[in-house]
């Protein structure tokens, strides 16, 4: 493996233990893994949501490691899903997280719109907000 290879690859798990950090400070509780857990969950649900050329553009600009979970199943046909709701879109994050998390999923999706509005340009955050029906938009900070 190059070298190149290697410093990508140590750069990207560096920049998801990061993420993971700063989700479990938004949380004030918890565990990279837990963490781990919120993260997938929220960006899962945010993805489905999303038309497939957002959820693409938003994708871009996730840490590599954090994009492979995030297009882990991914079906694009069956996009965007019809959530207009807010507690449509919260019940889908905590089916995600049954039994892994405990909890209000408010707070977990709270945080990792948190999260993603630090880490992602403020324009893609504007286009993914534009996105979201606004139930669903007021979950961002």
């Amino acid at each position: 493996m190059g070298t190149a290879t290697v410093s990508s690859f140590e750069s990207t798990l560096q920049q998801t233990q990061e993420w993971l950090d700063q989700v479990t400070e938004e949380l004030g509780r918890g565990d990279r893994q837990q963490a781990y857990r919120v993260l997938r969950a929220v960006l899962l649900a945010l993805r489905d949501r999303l038309t497939v050329e957002e959820a693409t553009d938003l994708g871009a600009q996730l840490p590599m490691l954090v994009r492979g979970i995030y297009y882990e199943q991914w079906n694009p046909s069956k996009v965007p899903t019809r959530e207009r709701r807010r507690d449509d879109f919260l019940a889908h994050v905590a089916e995600s997280t049954q039994e892994q998390v405990d909890g209000d999923p408010e707070p977990l999706v709270r945080a990792v719109f948190s999260v993603l509005d630090r880490n992602i340009t403020e324009g893609q955050i504007d286009d993914v907000k534009s996105n979201l029906p606004d139930d669903i938009r007021s979950l961002w900070p």
